[in-house]
């Protein structure tokens, strides 16, 4: 049975294209090319207008705020969609909320899901019981990477060798240990900072020392050139506000 009608056909196929890390965009460009790839499915099929979703690249499916999704379900809403396309059930939604709200919306306008699979009418039993277990199997999966994921870590953990961060005066080595910074500076700085506190026994004197001397400290941040070492005045957090309003030393 054809399942695609002359009124599908008169509508826009969608294709909701994510991934959901910005590693993923990086690392993994060929996912990203299946799900662009659906637009020529989609032309295929029989669809002349087809509308590319993209705005989630880079978006957990979890629970974090999607705006192309909110979009997808706009156009289902409205009726503008004759069809939606995504590579698997995953792409489309990461829990169970997100994936039965489409179904019952596609179901109620009469717009068709479809991935690299086959064509599903969420309007036919078999249809939407295939797509209720992909779903399901979807968010189980979720669970089960997240599950190992967790135990990798507290294993790590457990072995001394995890490090999520490197804290300033440290860089990772090759063989992912850690060393002390090589930059005779940043050495030097911390080690007046844990002279001072051995002398004030207070963080916050030796914050307030080194404002007003103007001793800058060096920070890490991260940016498009990956971990780098700032060299910054303590301010902020670290030191009250009002011993920042009072020292000209803490306004740099």
């Amino acid at each position: 049975m054809n399942k695609i009608t002359s009124d599908h056909l008169s509508r826009s196929a969608y294709v909701y294209v994510r991934q959901s890390t910005p590693d993923q965009l990086v690392n993994n460009p060929e996912s990203r090319r299946r799900q662009y790839a659906l637009a020529t499915r989609a032309q295929l099929l029989g669809w002349e207008n087809v509308i590319v979703i993209d705005d989630d690249l880079g978006r957990s499916g979890g629970g974090t705020a999607r705006p192309g999704f909110e979009r997808l379900l706009t156009a289902i809403c409205t009726g503008s969609a004759g069809a939606v396309l995504a590579v698997e059930a995953s792409r489309l939604a990461r829990n169970g909320r997100d994936w039965h709200t489409l179904l019952e919306f596609c179901t109620l306008v009469n717009s068709l899901i479809i991935d690299e699979d086959g064509v599903y009418d969420p309007k036919l039993t078999n249809d939407r019981l295939l797509l209720g277990m992909k779903g399901t199997f979807s968010e189980l999966e979720l669970t089960i990477l997240r599950q190992r994921s967790q135990e990798a870590l507290r294993l790590k953990a457990v072995r001394g060798d995890l490090h999520t961060s490197v804290a300033v005066g440290y860089v990772r080595s090759s063989d992912d240990r850690l060393e002390l910074d090589p930059d005779r500076r940043v050495r030097e700085a911390l080690h007046l900072a844990f002279c001072k506190f051995a002398e004030f026994g207070s963080v916050r004197q030796v914050a307030i020392w080194l404002c007003d001397n103007g001793i800058k400290m060096p920070i890490v941040v991260y940016g498009p050139r990956g971990r780098m070492v700032e060299w910054r005045l303590l301010r902020g957090g670290v030191i009250p506000h009002r011993c920042l309003q009072q020292r000209r030393g803490c306004n740099g």
